[in-house]
């Protein structure tokens, strides 16, 4: 079952149309969505309770939610 954007926003809080529709064609489950967004508020907490690296579906939701990186830095 596809995951639906009110669920997307439960995980998430309110979050564009546009965003949610590239979550959702991601196949993605609710679960999987719940993972990639501890993966990314607390990536290190998670490798400390020795959880396995997130598999590739997770891996490509933290790829949409994580911020860009502007590599024009110091």
């Amino acid at each position: 079952m596809t995951i639906t954007k009110g669920e997307i926003r439960q995980v998430l809080g309110p979050v564009g149309d546009t965003l949610a529709a590239e979550i959702a064609s991601t196949g993605a489950t609710v679960q999987e969505l719940t993972e990639a967004w501890g993966w990314i508020n607390s990536d290190e907490a998670m490798m400390k309770e020795g959880r396995p690296l997130p598999g590739p579906r997770v891996a490509e939701l933290v790829a949409l939610l994580e911020p860009e990186q502007d590599d024009d830095g110091p």
